[in-house]
């Protein structure tokens, strides 16, 4: 009976810590990504002089974007593989000009909304 309540002690101490782990890699994946993608944005601006439109998007980075401007020196093969979502399943937001710097690349956190605070806040470019 006493090693089943040292147990009950240790697990109502130890499991709150483990269980909030998979949110906060979550977040570490996600600005991962995007120091990736601004990484990516400044090949690509290197090459064609400018950044992306926002209409163009990311989608610039994997394929030649076919709406004006168009990028004369885009590289073969392009800037990513393939474009990714973030951890929680998401499209990575893009905005340029940006609201927050000159480009902003963001996710909208485990909401999928804008806004929030803790897991649910946005995660950004200009928060790295």
């Amino acid at each position: 009976m006493v090693v089943v309540v040292i147990l009950a002690i240790l697990a109502a101490l130890i499991v709150p810590r483990i269980m909030s782990r998979p949110d906060e890699a979550r977040v570490i994946a996600a600005q991962q990504d995007i120091r990736t993608i601004v990484q990516s944005l400044k090949l690509y601006r290197l090459d064609n002089m400018r950044y992306p439109t926002t209409e163009q998007g990311l989608a610039a980075l994997v394929k030649p974007p076919d709406a004006p401007p168009l990028a004369p020196s885009w590289k073969a093969g392009g800037y990513l593989e393939r474009l990714p979502r973030d951890p929680w399943g998401n499209s990575y937001q893009y905005l340029n000009p940006g609201i927050r710097g000159e480009i902003d690349v963001f996710s909208f956190g485990a909401d999928g909304a804008a806004g929030g605070e803790g897991f649910d806040a946005d995660i950004g470019s200009w928060s790295l």
